[in-house]
């Protein structure tokens, strides 16, 4: 009922309307134009994630070089890496003591294990770009009971976020390495144990305990800083992401995506796109139009880079698609997207409007 109270405080014109949560009894809301809203990513070189919810009209924007790997709060035990900043993994061969591991030892992973350079068989290296982490693919295996029988592996800590500066209508998402490391990753109770060290370090292996908190998707971790920190909101509070996105091209491999949109589909949030040009086709757009069958919640990348026109010719909006989404609520909201620019022409200011249904 989160919502209900938070068009209740809304000022303006109130209306009698059916209640946007397909599962309430109707009630009494008022009347919105909804809001227009500037997502803090932070310019260029684009260093922030930022999660935002519709239903409280709330923005959280976390830095997206805090984390490393992050640990699935469900039933499962999965880990995935930070794709923001381009990591990979791979488990290294034959491997059962992570002090055994050396940049010798792996020397010629090192040279798979990447991001890019448009290669099919870099896939492997990273997670699941749908997101359907449950059921999907990890880099990281499933981490066992046993814990023999979790195997060791090589981490690709990708890129750090640039600080310089980039031309108008340029992005950069990244700069030098970030370095190796190697991680094992345990059961712990109900919750997980990292251990991880650099690679030539052969005595003081760190470890990290991580609890499950069901509230989240993720917890997250930095082994970078050696803690646990916060980046999502709870599952039930953000409904989508702006993001550095490293995404898969068919057939070509890995590639980083600036400007992404992910929805929250881990947390029950579906969408689909609607082609129809000009905003006179987005203002009339009403509950009744909503098509169930279109809606997607298997995958994030419902929207991601599919909003914009990023070329040689410069970056736009795309002015013939607008979006529906569904949050893990049951509520309905269109959403367009009016700008990814600033007024000097700097890509990572991204503008949308929105509107409850």
């Amino acid at each position: 009922m989160k919502k209900i109270l938070f068009y209740l405080l809304i000022g303006g014109t109130f209306i009698t309307q059916s209640c946007i949560n397909d599962n309430d009894d109707p009630i009494v809301v008022p009347k919105t134009d909804g809001f227009t809203v500037d997502a803090k990513v932070g310019g260029a070189t684009q260093p922030n994630q930022v999660w935002f919810d519709f239903g409280t009209n709330s923005m959280v924007s976390t830095k997206r070089g805090d984390w490393d790997l992050a640990f699935y709060s469900g039933n499962e035990f999965k880990v995935i890496l930070n794709s923001s900043v381009a990591m990979a993994a791979a488990k290294v061969p034959n491997a059962t003591d992570i002090k055994q591991v050396t940049a010798a030892s792996v020397a010629t992973l090192t040279s798979q294990v990447v991001v890019g350079p448009y290669s099919a068989a870099n896939i492997k290296y990273i997670d699941d770009v749908k997101g359907n982490i449950p059921s999907g693919y990890t880099a990281i295996e499933e981490v066992k009971a046993n814990a023999s029988e979790n195997g060791i592996y090589l981490v690709n800590m990708g890129v750090k976020v640039f600080t310089g500066n980039v031309a108008a209508g340029s992005v950069n998402t990244g700069s030098e390495s970030r370095g190796w490391m190697k991680i094992q990753v345990l059961r712990q109770g109900n919750g997980y144990k990292v251990r991880y060290a650099q690679l030539d370090e052969t005595t003081n292996i760190k470890e990290l305990n991580v609890t499950k908190n069901s509230a989240y998707n993720y917890s997250f971790v930095s082994l970078v800083n050696n803690n646990d920190v916060v980046i999502q909101p709870e599952k039930k509070n953000w409904d989508i992401g702006f993001t550095v996105f490293t995404n898969v091209i068919e057939g070509m491999g890995t590639y980083v995506y600036a400007d992404f949109i992910t929805i929250n589909n881990m947390g029950g949030a579906g969408a689909y796109e609607v082609n129809a040009a000009g905003t006179e086709a987005y203002n009339n757009f009403k509950l009744s139009d909503i098509d169930q069958s279109k809606f997607v919640y298997n995958d994030q990348r419902v929207i991601g880079g599919n909003w914009r026109e990023a070329g040689p010719s410069g970056s736009q909006v795309k002015s013939n698609v607008f979006y529906v989404i569904k949050d893990a609520e049951g509520y309905y909201f269109k959403l367009r997207f009016k700008n990814m620019t600033d007024e000097k022409g700097e890509r990572g200011h991204p503008q949308f409007e929105y509107k409850p249904l």
